[in-house]
């Protein structure tokens, strides 16, 4: 039987090197194969790391990767191609993406004191983080959309009132003497008692038809194979994340604890299968997407559909 390779799209930051490792990858995007390290059957894997607002992008207006990491809210503007699989997602559990500013804006902001010229520094228009602060904000304010690696520099250097940081820089803001405003997956989990979604990884919708009856539920068996086999290798694991992600971003940590840190938060229970804890990783996928529909900022969609194994 002929190989089947799939195009695998992942942000550079630490979970998602860390969870994808083991799958291998041809090289023909990166120019550097590696085998895989667990038995990927007749499954072959084309790496493609991307900024997150790139793969957003590209999912809702292309739908051509096979598996592609998105932010959970643009999944739905993207889910009439893509499937929620029910591994690889991202929760945060009482802590998430963070509004951060200089010292002598907190007081302001934290005061109610936007003014209508200040801009906020944001990874995309489709991020669930962007979403979150529309949500606890409650009106609409200007923004200018930057790669999440470059905003806490910015912020710092006072090019934007204020930023909301993702990925690693959720723990290194502060050296750049920058001020806690929100955490957004705080905030939300006073708003609701559930996780926050923020990244999730989807398939063609079309999978099953272009390879095969069960494709999809195979694929979605052996990512999670994937993320099984790289917490029981955690130190081999963690370094292959540090490295993928100082080679693909500016602002990247090489500090091993913090990369430990943040794949700790991030590479879960919830991660291995959004409908552990009673189900409450849908919940919270559900919850929040329904919340941007009621308050405008997203338009009603079919609902969400998940491949399990």
């Amino acid at each position: 039987m002929n190989p089947i390779t799939l195009t695998l799209a992942h942000s550079p930051d630490p979970d998602d090197a860390f969870m994808w490792w083991p799958l291998g990858d041809t090289g023909a995007f990166t120019g550097a194969p590696r085998e895989p390290s667990i038995d990927v059957g007749r499954f072959r894997f084309t790496s493609i790391p991307a900024d997150i607002h790139e793969l957003n992008v590209r999912a809702v207006e292309k739908g051509d990767l096979d598996i592609t990491a998105v932010s959970m809210y643009a999944y739905a503007h993207a889910a009439e191609r893509y499937m929620l699989l029910s591994c690889g997602s991202s929760m945060g559990d009482g802590y998430g993406p963070k509004f951060v500013a200089l010292p002598e804006v907190e007081a302001r902001f934290k005061n109610g004191g936007w003014r209508d010229d200040d801009v906020v520094a944001v990874p995309g228009e489709r991020t669930s983080a962007f979403l979150a602060l529309r949500l606890m904000h409650g009106r609409a304010f200007r923004f200018q959309v930057m790669r999440f690696d470059l905003i806490a520099q910015a912020v710092a250097e006072g090019r934007f009132a204020a930023g909301i940081v993702i990925h690693e820089s959720q723990l290194t803001y502060e050296s750049f003497g920058l001020r806690l405003l929100a955490d957004l997956g705080a905030w939300w989990k006073d708003e609701t008692g559930l996780p926050m979604p923020l990244g999730a990884n989807v398939i063609r919708a079309d999978t099953d038809a272009r390879f095969g009856p069960g494709t999809a539920k195979a694929v979605a068996g052996l990512l999670k194979r994937s993320i099984e086999h790289a917490l029981a290798n955690r130190v081999q694991g963690l370094a292959v994340a540090r490295a993928s992600a100082v080679a693909d971003h500016a602002h990247a940590t090489t500090d091993p604890e913090q990369t430990d840190r943040f794949v700790r938060m991030y590479v879960n229970d919830l991660t291995l299968d959004l409908g552990g804890q009673g189900g409450r990783g849908l919940l919270g996928v559900e919850a929040f997407l329904m919340r941007a529909v009621d308050a405008g900022l997203l338009p009603a969609f079919g609902g969400v559909r998940v491949v399990s194994p």
